[in-house]
């Protein structure tokens, strides 16, 4: 967890930030983040930031076209040092916070916040940090998206229970919040919908700023067309995918692999509800595309594993949390890879 004094400074940064930018990870903690930060000041436009791992130079163009006096970057493991570069030659502040281990080399000038504990490897989700330093009661189902969404439960959920009636259920594993329950499904929704085309995305955060309640994502209208759209074809595609991984598993193995390609990168989910289902076993989801791969991975410790995995390969990156993990690496590495990563289990 930051500390009260780290907190007020965030605050500070954000009252002072007249037209800032907000660069978040492309999951629900990266977007619910995002969202308490801006509805707390009410100003402010968000970029999806879909490199990985890093927040790269080619993203800087938009601080660019924006005109943006501030730059805030949540839930990135990584910063490029030329995106730093720029930001300092047009002085610009960079507000960091995370909660993943870092590899950058982090200039002095740039205000970071990092939630991790060194010695557990894990830290509260930066959607956790964000309502901290909001602390607006009215968004607290945004909080609790963005908490179940990263497989943290938050002390508020209890709060978040009497105060929305029926969109939970009484449980302390998030997953099972995020599988079971209504606040559930519109966590799994807002993250089909970061899925989608630039367009429809840019769409959501606009709408999204204006909910005042979480069952007006559920309604069915012009406004949340596009949402449920996206999310009714995600859902039956990752469906599929996921009884296909079971019908092919062997149960007797420790480790459950599954394979697969198509228009849309959903790997991330795949591995989400397969480690619901078999929290035991070690989950490896790949995803192809052309000649490049992207891998989800669960399990216990498995973070050290998969960057033991991919030392070999040079054009592999990989990072992520101590039991969720992800990496990225050519297709005809994948065959090295499991080989590497089987011998770690």
């Amino acid at each position: 967890m930051i500390s009260k004094k780290e907190i007020e400074e965030i605050r500070e940064h954000l009252e002072k930030a007249q037209n800032p930018i907000f660069f978040f990870d492309n999951d629900c903690d990266g977007l619910c983040s995002f969202l308490l930060l801006q509805r707390f000041i009410e100003r402010g436009k968000g970029v999806v930031a879909k490199t990985f791992p890093n927040v790269d130079i080619s993203l800087y163009r938009r601080v660019r076209e924006l005109n943006s006096d501030y730059i805030f970057i949540l839930d990135k493991p990584n910063v490029s040092q030329d995106f730093f570069k720029e930001a300092k030659e047009n002085s610009i502040p960079i507000v960091w916070i995370d909660h993943h281990e870092t590899n950058t080399k982090i200039p002095k000038e740039i205000f970071y916040y990092n939630s991790l504990d060194p010695k557990k490897g894990t830290g509260e989700p930066v959607t956790y940090l964000s309502y901290k330093i909001t602390n607006k009661k009215e968004d607290l189902w945004i909080e609790t998206i963005g908490c179940i969404s990263d497989s943290f439960m938050s002390e508020n959920y209890k709060k978040f229970l009497k105060k929305y009636p029926g969109l939970g259920i009484e449980t302390k594993e998030p997953f099972e919040v995020l599988y079971k329950s209504e606040i559930g499904k519109i966590s799994r929704m807002l993250n089909s919908g970061l899925m989608d085309t630039t367009t429809n995305v840019v769409k959501m955060l606009k709408y999204l700023f204006k909910v005042s309640h979480p069952t007006q994502i559920l309604e069915e209208n012009e406004k949340t067309h596009e949402i449920k759209e996206k999310f009714e074809f995600i859902e039956k595609r990752r469906k599929k995918f996921v009884e296909k991984a079971i019908k092919n598993m062997e149960p007797d193995k420790e480790y459950l692999i599954f394979e697969y390609s198509g228009d849309t990168s959903m790997s991330a989910e795949i591995a989400n509800e397969l480690h619901f289902k078999f929290p035991k076993k070690y989950i490896i989801v790949i995803y192809k595309k052309e000649n490049r791969a992207n891998i989800s991975t669960r399990g216990e410790n498995v973070k050290e594993k998969v960057i033991k995995s991919i030392e070999k390969f040079k054009s592999a990156v990989g990072g992520g949390h101590k039991n969720a993990a992800g990496a990225q690496i050519q297709t005809d590495e994948i065959k090295g890879f499991i080989e590497e990563f089987l011998k770690l289990i």
